[in-house]
């Protein structure tokens, strides 16, 4: 009898009593959310069973945690939340999941359908508001058939590209009996984790693409964060140095390779140290679970037409969508490299010789490019400059830690700059939708994926407002989290937009000034305040030595908004007829 097997339930319960069994045989981790009526007999049963779960203060940080959690572990994140403003509020974190193609289940509670459509308190079309905010949303009509769809949504949530998958659970079924059998209470333990299921390439079709890069001179891999949901690190790390192919990477696929790595190139697209250059001057991309959106391409300008391009991915319709692809390998990521790998092998020795001159570029491009942004990385600055802020934070930072970036500012900074020690999901954005406020319930959700790492967020202020009332949830946690705050009293990306693209009329971007770190001392919560660049790395191995709570560190950096973006946002370049943006 195998684990999954044992200690099955039987006899007559309710269909909160079921859901709450069947997440308890899936091995749920930590679920987020906030009660209601409607799924009150869930809530009975969670402790019922031994689950464990936290109430959020806003469900959308419910969302949002589940996420940062699935992220760490790929094991779906579990969020809920009760009828009408409970299941809107986790639209945008939904969405994020959606986009980022992160494992979630949510569970709302809906009307009790015998007086649905009644005027019922807190009544709205929920079914169709969630719809489009999920991979597929799955409406519970019978209490008997919880386990066959609690078991479909797994199924849905790790296969292929991974995704957020909704239960809409109706008041009268959740609270309504059945004489269940213990054979209902099964559940395939490949989709408890993604990815569920392995897709390989076409045998012929990879053929192809290894005789591509075998003749090339200059290739480069391109990778996004399916390299994470494919666990395609070790393979990625292989296949690279086996055939002297540099590396870059999205946001969301920093860690594919060890930024430390000297085939690393750091990020591309918007922002770039030296990628974008490479790029430029390749005769073969290898694109490898990344969807060449916007940022990765600033704005589709990115990668030159005549350079011919692989393009793998778990969704074949994702191929070819924004640049079109010569070769194109659906498959899994990991897969896909091993199966590149193996075609490869013979030839790896001869790929070495003739790239030894190519790949030793890179170390070189690097300092010269680490050299010439030494003045900010070690500026002395006060307020604070964010470039010395994301030195101290690769100096100080342990191999094993996870920082959780929130969307804006605080992102775009650390995309760039930060720097990965090891390979795997070190580094968590919320680039699926970008949105502000991830920040703190993100790595809410990862101190409780890896209680044993250090656990740093970083948000801007604006950000960190959103969710301030969350700081509660995590000190109740009892988090060993560090929130490191960017406090320019400012929607620092919009004024820095506002700067460059209105002529310094600024609207709707100033903040008043707070100190975050007094606001978290009378929450019960560490706080420390930064206006010394020096006091940065003080402050940081103090917070993560902190285990029992969390620890805010009000960072107050530069209020210029000349100087709050890493880089020139292409977007805000002037192009004319016949311009190409570099």
């Amino acid at each position: 009898m195998t684990e999954l097997a044992k200690n099955r339930p039987s006899g007559t319960m309710n269909g909160g009593r079921a859901l709450a069994e069947m997440l308890r045989l899936a091995g749920a981790g930590p679920m987020f959310g906030m009660g209601g009526f409607q799924l009150l007999p869930f809530y009975d049963a969670i402790g019922l069973v031994g689950l464990r779960h936290n109430l959020i203060n806003d469900e959308r940080c419910g969302a949002f945690a589940a996420d940062a959690y699935a992220r760490v572990t790929n094991r779906p994140g579990i969020c809920d939340g009760t009828l009408g403003p409970g299941a809107t509020n986790l639209v945008t974190g939904l969405i994020e999941s959606l986009n980022g193609g992160i494992p979630i289940i949510a569970i709302t509670g809906d009307t009790n359908r015998n007086h649905s459509w009644k005027n019922m308190t807190q009544e709205c079309r929920q079914v169709e508001i969630l719809r489009p905010a999920v991979k597929e949303l799955i409406r519970v009509e019978v209490t008997s058939r919880i386990p066959e769809l609690v078991r479909r949504a797994y199924a849905v949530a790790t296969s292929g590209r991974p995704g957020p998958v909704l239960l809409d659970v109706p008041e009268d079924v959740c609270h309504g009996t059945h004489d269940f059998a213990a054979e209902d209470f099964v559940i395939d333990a490949a989709t408890l984790r993604a990815p569920a299921r392995r897709v390989r390439p076409d045998r012929s079709e990879t053929e192809r693409a290894a005789r591509l890069i075998a003749t090339a001179k200059r290739p480069m891999l391109l990778v996004g964060g399916g390299i994470h949901l494919s666990e395609a690190w070790d393979a990625l790390t292989r296949f690279a140095e086996a055939q002297s192919i540099p590396v870059a990477h999205t946001m969301s696929g920093k860690g594919g390779i060890a930024c430390a790595n000297p085939l690393n190139t750091g990020l591309f697209g918007r922002y770039s140290r030296i990628a974008n250059d490479l790029i430029e001057a390749s005769d073969c991309l290898i694109v490898v679970g990344c969807k060449l959106g916007e940022i990765a391409t600033k704005r589709f300008a990115l990668p030159p037409a005549h350079i011919p391009l692989i393009h793998v991915d778990v969704v074949a319709e994702e191929i070819g969508r924004c640049v079109p692809a010569e070769i194109a390998l659906w498959a899994d990521a990991r897969a896909a490299l091993e199966d590149l790998a193996e075609a490869l092998s013979d030839r790896s020795k001869a790929a070495r010789g003739a790239r030894a001159d190519y790949v030793g570029e890179i170390v070189p491009r690097m300092k010269t490019w680490e050299d010439g942004a030494a003045a900010r990385l070690d500026s002395r600055d006060r307020p604070v400059h964010m470039a010395r802020l994301c030195r101290e934070l690769n100096r100080t930072l342990p191999a094993d830690s996870i920082l959780v970036a929130d969307g804006g500012f605080a992102g775009h900074w650390t995309g760039l700059l930060y720097d990965t020690k090891k390979a795997g999901r070190h580094y968590v954005p919320d680039r699926g939708f970008a949105s502000i406020g991830y920040g703190l319930p993100g790595g809410i959700g990862a101190s409780l994926a890896a209680p044993d790492r250090p656990v740093v967020a970083i948000s801007g202020d604006g950000g960190f407002n959103m969710t301030l009332g969350d700081l509660e949830t995590a000190r109740r946690l009892g988090c060993g989290l560090t929130v490191i705050v960017v406090n320019n009293a400012a929607s620092g990306y919009v004024k820095a937009l506002q700067h460059a693209m209105m002529g310094g009329r600024y609207q709707s971007a100033d903040l008043v000034e707070m100190d975050y770190a007094a606001i978290a001392r009378t929450m019960g919560c560490g706080g420390i305040r930064v206006e010394d660049p020096e006091a940065l790395a003080p402050a940081l191995r103090q917070g993560m030595e902190e285990r029992d709570r969390p620890t805010v560190i009000d960072v107050v950096v530069t209020r210029d908004p000349a100087q709050m973006l890493p880089a020139v946002d292409n977007r805000t370049v002037q192009i004319k007829q016949g311009d190409r943006v570099a």
